[in-house]
């Protein structure tokens, strides 16, 4: 049986008088990422998500009963394991590679096939489902631009964006900060942290619109399943209100 909460989310998120689905069951890609840990642990952490099932090439040992896994070799076909995949409300995506020294045919491979691979069979399962895509800061819509993985990064978005979901959103954080120890698997963003870490905290205090946190992508992504989001793409500023606003107006109204 599915549960209704009523909330009553701030004005400025134009998400007004929403109903949501108190009990959720969510699937997860890339768990073993930055941003995927820190998703998956405030999904662990959130009473009202009932199921996290994580889907990737190895399994992700956690002690919680809510975590169940799928091993493939090939993410972007779900055709094999589709018998598991039904009664989901929310997807995550939280899977991605970097371009850096990779042809553009191969990161088109890896980025726009094995995503939309997924989703495909996704959306035919569960038309009622929210469909969340990380993206990045810089992403280009139009597909025409010059630099080739915000290309297909745009690419990718606007096939998300066509498919039969419930509804789904693209989230383009830039300056993410790890806030419970979740590591990042690309060496070169490991570097980048620990020479900028210091100031990121910082920064969010001098200009908050610039940096989220995995906290903050986690919580965010379960608002958007729950009650649907002000826009289909945001950036780290509206990642960052739909956190913290509408998780202040649940408890206001709890």
């Amino acid at each position: 049986m599915i549960l209704f909460r009523k909330i009553v989310v701030t004005q400025d998120l134009g998400l007004d008088d929403l109903r949501y689905h108190a009990h959720v069951r969510v699937i997860l890609f890339g768990a073993s990422g930055m941003v995927g840990q820190g998703v998956l642990r405030e999904c662990l952490l959130d009473p009202d998500v009932d199921t996290v099932l994580l889907i990737g090439r190895r399994a992700i040992h956690v002690a919680n009963p809510k975590v169940r896994n799928i091993v493939l070799q090939e993410i972007g076909n779900l055709e094999p394991v589709a018998d598991q995949l039904s009664g989901y409300d929310a997807c995550f995506f939280c899977l991605g590679v970097s371009s850096v020294g990779m042809p553009e045919a191969q990161y088109k491979r890896i980025t726009y096939d094995l995503t939309i691979g997924a989703a495909t069979t996704l959306a035919r399962l569960n038309p009622g489902m929210t469909f969340i895509y990380v993206s990045g800061l810089g992403t280009d819509s139009t597909e025409r631009g010059r630099v080739a993985w915000a290309r297909v990064k745009g690419a990718t978005e606007n096939a998300l964006l066509r498919m039969p979901f419930r509804a789904a959103y693209m989230f383009r954080p830039g300056a993410i900060q790890p806030m419970h120890g979740e590591k990042p698997k690309a060496a070169m963003t490991r570097f980048a942290l620990a020479l900028l870490g210091p100031i990121i905290p910082l920064v969010m205090k001098l200009a908050p619109g610039h940096v989220t946190t995995t906290e903050r992508m986690g919580q965010a992504m379960l608002i958007a399943a729950r009650s649907g989001a002000p826009k289909k793409i945001l950036d780290n500023a509206d990642i960052n209100r739909l956190a913290t606003s509408a998780l202040a107006a649940a408890g206001q109204a709890a």
